[in-house]
């Protein structure tokens, strides 16, 4: 079946789904096409009618214009993607091979987790430098706008699917429990310093070996990105590490003082 016979058996309400889909994966780089449709569709209709929208298309236009209905869509549709260990080997370059080299320069690291939502990246971190023998001398700094998410943090409790990606020597050595409550270890938790944080209004500390800010750029408009970009690379030291995420590649680092270090990995020009 051709493309325009697929689209003219295709209902109105189809049709308006599929606009919404496509305008939100070019407003945000998510790509609603790799959910499993029948669940998410149900989701966010479920979403839309409570905020008392009749079709997708005003509630795109609604979304895009309300930051609080914006924050609710996107918290609904990536409710699961804060994990422990997300995309292994780009965690695996991290600990092989850029912190060693941090370590040598400088034992004692300095270390943020930017929009670090419920804690799970702080707490990769922690493990990360607590097997290369760097976590007792680090500073680890872990912030996020939302208190909510910030109190489930330094709870650090966490279902079995947060977990999944992470090594199984890791988990036997870094949390207790299971089923939908695996503790994290308390000396990761010591070594963690959760705080609110703005990063569009607030001021950055500086001298940061390592910056992590992974999928949180979905939230901010093109001037915001660069606008954090540039703030980001001052808070590094020369030499300094940024690790973002896979919505956060940056095209043209140079206009930062930054260099492209390798995939998702930007190095601070000295």
């Amino acid at each position: 079946m051709g493309m325009s016979e697929h689209l003219a058996r295709m209902t109105p309400e189809d049709e308006d789904f599929a606009n919404f889909i496509a305008n939100v994966r070019k407003a945000t780089s998510i790509d609603l096409s790799q959910y499993k449709e029948t669940q998410m569709r149900r989701r966010l209709t479920t979403l839309r009618v409570k905020n008392g929208f009749a079709d997708f298309n005003s509630y795109f236009k609604a979304i895009m214009d309300e930051p609080r209905l914006r924050n609710e869509f996107l918290d609904r549709m990536t409710i699961n993607v804060s994990e422990f260990w997300r995309n292994p080997n780009r965690w695996s370059m991290l600990m092989d091979r850029f912190l060693p080299d941090m370590i040598k320069r400088s034992p004692k690291l300095k270390v943020w987790s930017a929009a670090c939502s419920t804690g799970e990246e702080p707490y990769t971190i922690a493990m990360i430098l607590d097997r290369l023998g760097a976590l007792g001398q680090a500073t680890l700094l872990a912030t996020d706008i939302d208190e909510g998410v910030l109190a489930k943090a330094r709870t650090g409790i966490y279902p079995e699917r947060s977990i999944r990606e992470v090594p199984k020597d890791m988990v036997e050595a870094y949390f207790k429990g299971g089923g939908d409550a695996f503790q994290v270890d308390e000396r990761l938790k010591r070594a963690v310093r959760f705080q609110k944080q703005n990063l569009l209004f607030d001021s950055f500390q500086d001298g940061f070996d390592l910056i992590v800010c992974r999928n949180v750029m979905i939230y901010f408009t093109e001037e915001a990105k660069q606008q954090l970009y540039d703030k980001f690379a001052k808070a590094l030291k020369p030499g300094g590490i940024l690790f973002v995420g896979s919505t956060e590649q940056i095209f043209s680092p140079g206009q930062y003082g930054l260099e492209t270090a390798d995939t998702f990995f930007y190095r601070r020009l000295v």
